[in-house]
């Protein structure tokens, strides 16, 4: 082998004396003791599947001897002439032989076919042109519940419920009016307050004419403040509107 190509190897590079540099001292919690305390506590808290402290047996109730034993049932007398089982037949015994019924089963059988009623089909569909069938019953084509006795009619217990609600009302009414009659307070009738929102629609018409009337251009104080109050009304009649029209019942003071 030659010595120079012994020479240039890469692993002549690494002196001879180089030495691994010392690795750092490992990290150590100041914790660890404390942590390790703490869960060998929490392992012998729950190390039995109970109470801790159970109660002790008492000294009175120990353990006797044969007292965990069964009891056997009593002697029975022992007979062994006694038979166990029926005994086998001889080998002289034949079967009785010979029996014939009298009965036609033939013209029984066309009988029973020809009086019995004949079996209706079980109503299908087909959906598909590949002929898969369906039940017709099950599939809600056929009118079946409207065809019944009490369909469209209001159960009873909905009747009873809109029986209490309606009672339940009138109670509510019966106290308003008596308070309102204690208040001297006065109620609105249907007339009335119809006549007061048509009476707000038409204000509210004559002052929307009236704000579409203005002029382009609000140039001026004037035209802003004149505006400004036609807004105004505006918004409060048609608040005031709102509020009759959600309300059915009005009641007002009488002055």
């Amino acid at each position: 082998m030659d010595t120079a190509c012994f020479s240039e190897s890469i692993y002549n590079l690494i002196p001879i004396d180089w030495k691994e540099p010392p690795q750092p001292p490992r990290y150590i919690s100041i914790f660890k003791t404390s942590v390790k305390d703490n869960m060998q506590k929490c392992k012998t808290a729950m190390k039995t599947m109970g109470p801790p402290k159970v109660e002790v047996p008492s000294p009175k109730d120990f353990l006797k001897k044969h007292s965990k034993e069964k009891t056997l049932p009593p002697k029975k007398r022992f007979d062994r002439n006694e038979p166990k089982k029926p005994p086998v037949p001889l080998r002289t015994d034949h079967p009785v032989m010979g029996l014939q019924s009298e009965k036609n089963f033939i013209n029984t059988n066309a009988a029973d076919v020809i009086m019995g009623v004949a079996k209706k089909p079980k109503p299908i569909y087909v959906d598909k042109r590949t002929g898969d069938k369906h039940d017709l019953e099950t599939s809600g084509l056929v009118p079946k519940y409207i065809n019944k006795k009490d369909y469209g009619i209001t159960p009873e217990y909905i009747c009873k419920r809109n029986e209490e609600v309606k009672k339940a009302q009138e109670e509510y009414d019966n106290y308003i009016q008596e308070n309102l009659r204690k208040a001297a307070m006065k109620r609105l009738s249907d007339e009335e307050r119809e006549a007061v929102l048509q009476g707000l629609k038409k204000n509210w018409e004559e002052v929307h004419k009236e704000f579409q009337s203005l002029s382009v251009f609000i140039d001026s104080i004037p035209k802003k403040i004149r505006k400004q109050k036609l807004e105004e009304e505006m918004k409060q009649l048609e608040h005031d509107i709102s509020i009759i029209e959600k309300h059915k019942i009005i009641y007002i003071a009488n002055k």
